[in-house]
């Protein structure tokens, strides 16, 4: 499949619930190459996007967004193929008729780790700013760990279920992101 001469418009795919009856994101998109648009509660498109494992770029997402993730279309296609990829990604923006704003103004909310940094108060970013390299990192970590709380604490009021695991690694530089 080298041209797509027969893309599936957006509005002829059927929505899927983001998170199942079970808490779980559904695995059927697990391993699987393709194009995915990700809606909010009221079905207003929020972004649109490609990949190699879709499931773990919902995933991703659900994590970083989960405010805006609650419906999805998916189109998957069996060879990986950029051109492909960003051509369906392309057909879908034109066919919405406006830029979703994960792909425009909030793009690395929905594509980069979540950043603690913001989240710090003040009396931390005094000592952060104050402290050695030490002293930062264990700063970074604390707040990293607080948004983490947070954050599971708003999926678990979703209803989620599955295991959220973040690297470690990461929240030494205050950064949060999947394992």
């Amino acid at each position: 499949m080298t041209s797509t001469p027969n893309i599936p418009s957006l509005d002829s795919l059927d929505y899927i619930p983001y998170i199942d009856q079970n808490g779980q994101l559904t695995d059927q998109f697990e391993g699987k190459v393709g194009v995915y648009a990700i809606f909010d509660q009221e079905k207003t498109l929020q972004f649109i996007g490609y990949s190699r494992d879709v499931y773990l770029s919902l995933k991703q997402h659900l994590v970083r967004q989960p405010q805006h993730c609650y419906w999805l279309k998916v189109q998957t296609i069996e060879r990986p193929s950029r051109t492909v990829l960003e051509e369906i990604r392309d057909a879908w923006i034109a066919e919405n008729g406006t830029l979703p704003s994960g792909n425009s103004a909030d793009e690395a909310l929905w594509n980069q780790p979540i950043d603690a940094k913001p989240a710090m108060t003040a009396a931390e970013q005094a000592s952060y700013a104050a402290g050695d390299g030490l002293t930062q990192i264990k700063l970074l970590k604390q707040a990293a760990r607080r948004v983490e709380e947070q954050l599971l604490a708003a999926l678990e009021a979703r209803g989620v279920q599955m295991q959220i695991r973040f690297n470690p690694k990461l929240k030494e530089s205050g950064l949060l992101d999947l394992k």
